[in-house]
């Protein structure tokens, strides 16, 4: 009982005596001072390592830790002393640096260098552990430490280490933090151009990590990794990680992804994961979501479709919490919040990964039928189809809730266009109803940076070029008054691939939609709309006034002949905006279109066949109500 109180005076004692053997006159003095600190001092008492530090003063142990390099003495040593006064001091300045401004000093930061040499030689895991504690601590301490250890390899040294570090160690603590201090303090510029290679290696550690343990550590690894795909340099990095010899990084994310998603979580954890299946799709490719998933402590074979599922049934649970959550704050939340704009900004870029996700989703079953080897049985196949059905349902949702509020610009309304158009140009009949209500608002639907309505025509377009091979679409198209959108779209896509800009893929979409769309005029009530598709005809004569393809001249000269049965030359040169010369364009894009048949067609004519006899026929219709231009053919 009476021993307790008496602990405090020897220690006193203690640490009385390390003093005076520290503040000896001979190095003999302060190395027994030293190594009775490490005896009995401990870590957390930061005021007496604060005395000691006093005590002993930076210059000896500098001459210390160089001593145990080599390239120093201290008096009273030797050269197989040498790992010893290594040993020492690493330890004491590890410790020492627990006191932040011990740690921020600039004694401290120029050892940084000295500390990666000892970690670039063959040393201990307890030196080792010491030197990762001593370079975290200063680094932690001040943004000069930070730097000092980049210029002097750090990062270098770190991917040349992770992936020997044991799993779980307090070593790969220590790495990644480490890292996560790298990546959070150091700009952009300096990551991406100096150490993508040395980045895409320790991630491929951490990935490790990630898959195989199942403790704090686990959960340290995807928040780092979610920081470094959810970076500004991410994109730069996808290149560096399709290089990566060892596949193995990718299938170590897969497992760890499926493991947070298959558990109780939390949201934000959840999210986490999301952008790691986003990220690992975008390099690896769609077919990342249908591989082998391998567990710790999991005996029995996990199907190669359960991170699909996850991925897909997660990604619906946060569109439809997301939007419920954006509607409420557009609608419903007091606009004298002036937390709302950040709130609905940060809900529309997680939007956009959840979206991407699906979209790929979208992509994968869409493919499954022409990639031997992605087999999903008949089961799975169904339950995709239904979780995607259930999610565009959502989203459909929230654009007639945009609608009904008339807000039709957001780039979380343009990223819900391209989602929805995505799904229906696989399936074209789905959600039939809804569409048809909400097709003349999601073609008026614009981004935040956009005038007018552009690339929400564009994402559509699969879905219209489909829908107007039936007259029931070309119905729809019309009464909704989407033509003049496609239309508008075709023109400005014509302007751009003028300007440098080449997106053949579009225009040729938008082409096929108007050609469906004149080819069934006398099957619906054709919209009345001269101005509409006098734009189009002075579009077409710029598309193709210096072309020498071959598909650009034949589908623009059919859907020509398909609009002069609307018109006259008379009538189109009396529109003050119509000149002579784009009519000259046009006779010479006709008859260049009718020169291609004959006997001695080229393989590029005969693929273009049904094209040419929309010109040969609409020709024959109207040729007397256009002199010029038959006049040009017949020369």
């Amino acid at each position: 009982m009476e021993a307790e109180p008496q602990q405090p005076v020897e220690q006193s004692v203690s640490l009385q005596d390390c003093m005076k053997l520290l503040k000896g006159e001979r190095d003999e003095q302060r190395l027994a001072g030293l190594l009775l600190v490490t005896k009995f001092c401990k870590s957390d008492d930061l005021v007496s390592l604060r005395a000691i530090y006093d005590a002993v003063g930076p210059r000896f142990l500098d001459r210390l830790l160089r001593t145990g390099l080599g390239k120093g003495v201290v008096s009273s040593g030797c050269s197989e002393n040498r790992d010893a006064y290594l040993q020492l001091s690493v330890t004491v300045l590890s410790a020492f640096c627990r006191v932040s401004e011990i740690a921020s000093s600039e004694e401290m930061v120029s050892k940084i260098p000295m500390i990666i040499e000892v970690m670039s030689k063959e040393s201990g895991l307890a030196v080792l552990e010491e030197c990762y504690e001593f370079l975290y601590l200063v680094s932690a301490a001040s943004k000069d430490g930070l730097t000092a250890l980049y210029e002097s390899g750090g990062m270098k040294l770190l991917a040349h280490q992770m992936s020997t570090l044991p799993d779980g160690s307090h070593l790969m603590e220590l790495a990644m933090k480490l890292v996560q201090l790298i990546l959070r303090k150091l700009s952009q510029g300096i990551i991406e151009n100096d150490h993508l290679s040395e980045l895409s290696v320790i991630v491929a550690a951490i990935a490790r990590q990630f898959a195989l343990l199942q403790n704090a550590m686990k959960f340290e690894a995807l928040h780092l990794l979610s920081a470094i795909f959810s970076s500004e340099f991410s994109i730069s990095l996808h290149d560096a990680f399709r290089v990566i010899q060892n596949e193995n990084w990718s299938n170590h994310i897969r497992d760890g992804v499926a493991a947070i998603l298959q558990n109780r979580v939390a949201p934000a954890e959840k999210f986490e994961a999301l952008i790691l299946a986003e990220s690992m799709v975008s390099i690896m490719g769609e077919g990342w979501l249908i591989c082998q998933i391998k567990l710790p402590n999991v005996q029995d074979p996990i199907p190669a479709d359960r991170c699909l599922l996850l991925v897909l049934e997660s990604s619906r649970v946060e569109v439809a919490v997301l939007l419920n959550e954006l509607a409420y704050s557009k609608y419903e939340a007091s606009k004298s919040s002036s937390s709302t704009a950040e709130t609905i900004i940060s809900k529309q870029q997680k939007v956009t990964i959840v979206f991407s996700l699906v979209e790929k989703i979208i992509k994968l079953i869409s493919n499954i039928g022409e990639t031997e080897g992605h087999l999903i049985n008949e089961s799975t196949f169904t339950k995709v189809i239904k979780g995607l059905n259930e999610t565009i349902d959502v989203v459909l949702e929230y654009l007639q809730d945009a609608k009904e509020h008339a807000l039709k610009r957001g780039n979380d309304l343009l990223a819900s266009v391209r989602l929805v158009g995505s799904y229906l140009a696989e399936t074209p009949i789905a959600c039939e109803d809804k569409i048809n209500e909400l097709l003349g608002f999601m073609l008026s639907v614009e981004g935040e940076d956009e005038s007018s309505p552009f690339y929400s025509v564009c994402f559509l377009l699969p879905m219209l070029c489909q829908m107007t091979m039936k007259i029931e679409g070309c119905k729809l198209l019309a009464s909704s008054g989407g033509y003049k959108a496609v239309v508008d779209c075709l023109i400005k896509l014509i302007g751009q691939n003028k300007h440098g800009v080449e997106d053949n893929g579009c225009i040729f979409l938008a082409c096929d939609t108007i050609m469906n769309f004149l080819l069934k005029r006398e099957q619906f009530r054709f919209p009345e709309d001269e101005s509409t598709f006098l734009n189009l005809l002075k579009a077409l004569a710029l598309w193709t006034e210096n072309t020498n393809d071959l598909s650009v001249v034949m589908m623009a000269s059919s859907i020509c002949a398909l609009v002069f049965d609307l018109t006259s030359e008379d009538a189109l040169l009396n529109h003050t905006d119509f000149s002579s010369s784009c009519l000259d364009i046009l006779s010479r894009l006709i008859t260049r279109s009718l020169a291609s048949w004959g006997q001695h067609m080229s393989d590029v004519a005969k693929e273009e066949m049904d094209l040419l006899e929309i010109v040969t026929a609409g020709y024959s219709r109207w040729a007397n109500r256009f002199p010029q231009i038959r006049k040009a053919v017949e020369r």
